[in-house]
């Protein structure tokens, strides 16, 4: 069966740096949908500056026009923390044999051992790891570790069984971030052309975050 991709995140906004990476995750791992699920309650990380309810609005918008991109709101609706290994036990009782693909950047797989239930995530979906220039995959440790039992040398490890590999998996390198989205619209300068236009609407209509009021 094809496999579906998982990408989680604040998404606080999203911007065209995690689109770009989904696009293409979506078409080089051959995935026969990537679901976007923005986290409600984020253990690992302060609070969002936008609530939840425009963080998903948002994600629905940059989305929108995109085969194959699919918005889950679950971890919105759900109570407490966000928990990714929580979700995939969802999704997991939702397709019982399908491969399930976490995405996360480098960075997220070099904090995995602070995860919650961290070592479950391996028995309930494959881990691809968008790999950008200027990170380095571990080679010791309990990740260098992972990576010697578990590395998957090309996509096609994904599809021929439901959980446990790790694809490190290049991705085009667009320098935009959140933290830095944040700081511009505070600074009320124009995100224009770091996000799409849909997105920068909801936010001046909104007012999610302060600074950015008219067009």
């Amino acid at each position: 069966m094809t496999a579906i991709g998982v990408f989680g995140g604040t998404f606080d906004p999203i911007h065209f740096g995690h689109l770009r990476t989904a696009f293409e995750l979506l078409q080089s791992l051959r995935l026969a949908e990537l679901r976007f699920i923005p986290a409600g309650d984020p253990p690992h990380r302060g609070a969002p500056l936008a609530d939840a309810s425009s963080r998903l609005a948002m994600v629905r918008a940059a989305t929108a026009d995109q085969p194959g991109f699919v918005v889950d709101d679950r971890e919105v609706r759900r109570a407490g923390p966000s928990y990714t290994v929580t979700t995939l036990r969802e999704l997991r009782v939702e397709w019982p044999d399908r491969p399930l693909c976490l995405i996360v950047g480098m960075d997220a797989f070099l904090g995995l051992t602070q995860w919650h239930c961290w070592r479950e995530i391996f028995d309930l979906a494959h881990v691809v790891v968008a790999h950008r220039p200027g990170w380095e995959a571990p080679d010791s440790g309990p990740l260098g570790d992972l990576l010697g039992e578990r590395r998957a040398m090309n996509a096609d490890d994904l599809h021929v069984a439901a959980a446990g590999r790790i694809l490190i998996q290049p991705v085009t390198q667009l320098e935009i971030s959140s933290t830095d989205l944040r700081g511009i619209i505070v600074a009320n300068r124009d995100p224009r052309y770091l996000m799409p236009d849909a997105v920068r609407d909801i936010i001046i209509e909104t007012g999610c975050y302060t600074g950015l009021s008219t067009r």
